[in-house]
């Protein structure tokens, strides 16, 4: 699935945890968590203060599952 299908699928509710996370890192990798609508870069953020995705967008998979996502 590529980009923008993975954003359609979350917009819908269409992704499980592991989906959304995976999609929020290549965001934040790519920068454009920062550029979307807000709402974007809050979800990113909130990811980032977390531990869920290092800044950098690297998924610290326990602490994910420490916040109850299955990877």
């Amino acid at each position: 699935m590529n980009k923008i299908d993975q954003i359609i699928a979350y917009e819908c509710g269409m992704l499980d945890g592991a989906g959304m996370v995976y999609l929020f890192a290549e965001l934040i990798k790519d920068g454009s968590a920062w550029s979307l609508q807000g709402h974007y870069g809050r979800t990113a953020k909130l990811l980032i203060d977390r531990g869920i995705i290092m800044p950098n967008g690297d998924i610290d998979e326990m602490s994910a599952i420490e916040c109850g996502i299955e990877m």
